[in-house]
């Protein structure tokens, strides 16, 4: 798999059946390697081993319900009360980040009510800091560290 633009972290792989998986340390188990899978582990790395979250307050992979129709979002990260602090979509690296990006993001983030949004496809990184009060959100450069909130 190529470099991305994320520091680089230890991982394992194994192959079954011509078949390449990396472990996820948050669902504790081998998932199969796919482009958009190996920018969500380097996420996933990023956010635990730079920004200092908890493994035990970041989710991956689970399903959300939006306008009856089944959506799966590709990592969380909650506040220690249980409200979500960030959302994190991935893309693959052969995927542009664009407007249909943020739209999907945003339409999660409507069911979800995250402080912080963060959409990368692993060479570009996007982060919104989301103001409900005055209905806003604003560009940042980075997202802070746990200890920070």
């Amino acid at each position: 798999m190529q470099e991305l633009n994320f520091p680089p972290f230890k991982y394992r792989l194994k192959s079954k059946e011509n078949k390449v998986s990396i472990f996820d340390v948050i669902r504790k188990k081998f998932v199969i390697l796919q482009p958009e899978e190996w920018v969500r582990q380097h996420c996933v790395h990023y956010l635990i081993n730079v920004k200092k979250f908890p493994k035990s307050l970041i989710n991956v992979e689970k399903e959300l319900v939006i306008n009856d129709l089944k959506k799966r979002y590709d990592i969380v990260v909650f506040n220690s009360d249980g409200s979500i602090y960030l959302i994190v979509e991935c893309k693959a690296p052969n995927i542009a980040i664009n407007q249909t990006t943020f739209d999907q993001i945003a339409r999660y983030n409507m069911k979800l009510n995250a402080t912080y949004l963060m959409v990368t496809n692993g060479f570009n990184h996007y982060y919104c800091l989301i103001n409900y009060k005055a209905n806003r959100y604003a560009f940042l450069k980075d997202i802070p560290n746990y200890k920070s909130f």
